[in-house]
């Protein structure tokens, strides 16, 4: 979690965060078998080969140990991606590790679409259990 003056939450932000700015919160009921999902379809990255835009679907699914992921951190991180070149399978395993790095969950899944493009959607899921 950001110290006070250097969290997202509450201050005005215009652009993308790096991963080790991920705002958390705590979860006081780690006692509770809770799941939280986060979902979009506005996830995009570049190609790294091709440089063409790449859509995806993003559903985040994970179970909170002590800290919980700040959905206004989230939206900025994964801004981050417009501009960066990664394959689908690289991008989704890079998620996983940086989130997980965040909120320390009980389990983590990150279960990333690509959107049709040259004939074929792919899908990556990954998962973090520990």
């Amino acid at each position: 979690m950001q110290r006070g003056d250097e969290r997202v939450l509450g201050r005005d932000a215009r652009g993308p965060i790096r991963a080790d700015e991920i705002d958390t919160v705590p979860w006081a009921h780690g006692g509770k078998d809770a799941v939280v999902e986060f979902a979009t379809d506005e996830l995009t990255a570049i190609c790294p080969v091709t440089g063409q835009p790449d859509f995806y679907d993003l559903k985040l699914t994970y179970r909170p140990r002590e800290r919980l992921l700040e959905s206004k951190a989230m939206k900025l991180y994964l801004w981050g991606f417009r501009e960066k070149g990664a394959f689908a399978e690289d991008l989704a395993a890079t998620l996983l590790d940086d989130l997980v790095a965040a909120c320390d969950p009980v389990e983590m899944t990150v279960d990333l679409t690509q959107q049709v493009r040259g004939g074929l959607k792919i899908r990556t899921v990954v998962r973090h259990t520990g």
